[in-house]
């Protein structure tokens, strides 16, 4: 599976991609919200991970731009943020995400999460056809 992962963060960019790549998916990253534009519409990934404090252009704003896209607009997007009060939430669901994972984040539990969740889109993605 294609993964793009947009975090200003290039620790997190790495350790992210570092572990996703372990299980045999392919990566993308962009550092912000209009380079991660770019790089969905080039790569047309499986999955976006994306940060919501960033430069440029916020997480929320890009995830509502990525939905409203219809290139674009069936893409899973996985919010992944420090921010973890209730409106965080809110606001990112409100923008379109499909879920929500808070950092500090546990890799195995990542990984799982994000293998089962992309099972599962898949697998929808499917009965629709």
């Amino acid at each position: 599976m294609k993964i793009l992962v947009v975090d200003d963060d290039q620790n997190i960019r790495r350790l992210v991609s570092f572990n996703l790549s372990l299980e045999n998916h392919e990566i993308f990253v962009a550092s912000n919200g209009k380079e991660g534009i770019q790089v969905a519409l080039a790569k047309d990934p499986d999955l976006i991970l994306l940060d919501i404090m960033m430069p440029v252009m916020d997480g929320y704003k890009t995830c509502e731009w990525l939905k409203k896209n219809p290139r674009t607009k069936d893409i899973p997007i996985f919010m992944l943020s420090v921010k973890g009060q209730m409106t965080d939430l809110d606001n990112a669901f409100n923008a379109g995400a499909d879920d929500y994972i808070t950092k500090p984040f546990d890799v195995e539990k990542l990984n799982k999460t994000i293998n089962y969740k992309l099972e599962s889109f898949q697998e929808r993605k499917k009965k629709v056809k």
